[in-house]
This record gives C-alpha cells, sequence and structure tokens, in this order.
C-alpha cells in the first residue's frame, strides 16, 4: 500500500552521489577542420573536466589528464573554458584560472602569467596571433572584479585590453 510522505522526504534506493556519478556530461564543444573537440565532465573524478577529441578516423583520445580541470569561474559561474585552432587547444584552468596551450601528445603549457585574473570565451584571431576573451580582474582589492574584453599574445601570453 502507498504511503505519503511530505514532499521531498521519502526514501530512495538511490543515493544522491549515485545519481551524480551515472553519466558523464558534453561540456562544451569546438570543431577544428575535420576533427571535433568537446569538454567532458567527470562525476567521479569530483566534477572534473577534460578534454577529448574525435579525429576524422574516428578515433576518440582524451587529451587532458588529471589534476588539469578545463573550467573557468568567470562571473562566478563558468563560461566557455575552451577554444581550438589549427590543433592547439587553449583551456582556462579551475585550480588556477590561467589560460594553458595543450598539443596533441605535449604536455599542458601555461600562456597567461599568475595573477588575481580569470579567463573565458576565447577565441582565435590567427590573422594577429591573439586570442581574444573575457577577463576578470580581481587584482584591484574591492569586492567587484573589474571585467574586460582582452587580446591575448599567443606566444609572450601577455594581455591588452581592448574593451572595459
Amino acid at each position: 500500500m502507498p504511503t505519503s510522505a511530505p514532499y521531498g522526504t521519502w526514501g530512495s534506493p538511490l543515493s544522491a552521489a549515485q545519481v551524480a556519478a551515472a553519466g558523464r556530461r558534453v561540456a562544451e564543444v569546438a570543431v577544428d577542420g575535420a576533427t571535433l573537440y568537446w569538454g567532458e565532465t567527470r562525476p567521479t573524478e569530483g566534477g572534473r573536466v577534460t578534454i577529448m577529441r574525435r579525429t576524422a578516423d574516428s578515433v576518440i583520445t582524451e587529451l587532458l589528464p588529471a589534476p588539469y580541470n578545463a573550467r573557468t569561474r568567470v562571473h562566478e559561474y563558468g563560461g566557455g573554458a575552451l577554444c581550438v585552432s589549427e590543433g592547439t587547444v587553449y583551456f582556462s584552468n579551475f585550480s588556477d584560472q590561467r589560460i594553458y596551450t595543450l598539443r596533441a601528445n605535449d604536455a599542458a603549457v601555461p600562456l597567461t602569467p599568475e595573477g588575481k585574473w580569470r579567463y573565458a570565451d576565447g577565441i582565435i584571431d590567427r590573422a594577429r596571433n591573439r586570442m581574444i576573451c573575457i577577463r576578470e580582474d580581481h587584482s584591484g582589492g574591492g569586492h567587484e572584479p573589474r571585467n574586460e574584453i582582452v587580446a591575448i599574445d599567443l606566444v609572450t601570453g601577455s594581455a591588452s585590453v581592448l574593451v572595459t
């Protein structure tokens, strides 16, 4: 015989952890020529987001090993954490919020310097060899960060503010 219980208080054979661990989630998708890249959330790794690649010959490879985590905290809730151009992946790493570069079979290399900045929603401007993205600047000491659109040099990692 069914019983009634107040909303949200009934028992369940499944725990919240079991439900969360049940499936991976595609975080964002990027296309570079005939190659597809995407962020994939790993519930069994504390919600870490790895970067996956599918080549034209249908080979699927995980590119981003732990402890890297392709997530950004821009505006606190995040934003686009990866973009790709000519076989190079650019991603925001959750632990330090720096932009890193990643090429197949190579280790991730930091592009931007350490600092109180967060980056999101990058696009590559190949003609000028730069990334255009949103940057939150938390170095001012106030309660609210300064939001900017910046150009990041893809060789030096230096940023030029385009819009504040």
